[in-house]
């Protein structure tokens, strides 16, 4: 799955809001204590946005051909990400065609030096 947005909101604990398409298969899985790992890709990993980008259905093999990792810690981790965060959902919301989801994040852990992807797009109104 490939997030439309992510944004920090609140430091102590720390917060963060995800935006998700509105017909997602996850979504429904995203409820209140659900936990999820946020992956965050170098600004140089464009095949992996087009890789989960067109979404997966339920049962789909999403991680075929893709390397991942489960540290101790039990998190499902792409091998390539530059790091990842552990979110618990707190609250969901339906807002408009995008489901916004408040995460209290977990744990995390730096897992290479590199860029972060960042998309800004010259208009707001559309993908």
């Amino acid at each position: 799955m490939l997030t439309s947005w992510v944004q920090q909101c609140a430091f102590e604990p720390p917060v963060l809001s995800v935006a998700i398409k509105q017909g997602r298969p996850v979504i429904p899985w995203l409820t209140g204590g659900s936990p999820f790992t946020l992956n965050i890709l170098d600004d140089s990993q464009t095949d992996m946005v087009a890789h989960f980008g067109r979404g997966f259905a339920l049962g789909e093999p999403a991680f075929e051909d893709v390397e991942i990792q489960r540290p101790p810690d039990g998190a499902l981790v792409l091998a390539e990400a530059l790091a990842y965060l552990q979110c618990t959902v707190e609250k969901c919301f339906p807002i408009g065609d995008h489901q916004l989801i408040l995460a209290s994040v977990t744990g995390g852990r730096l897992l290479g030096e590199g860029q972060p992807m960042v998309h800004i797009r010259k208009s707001g109104m559309h993908y």
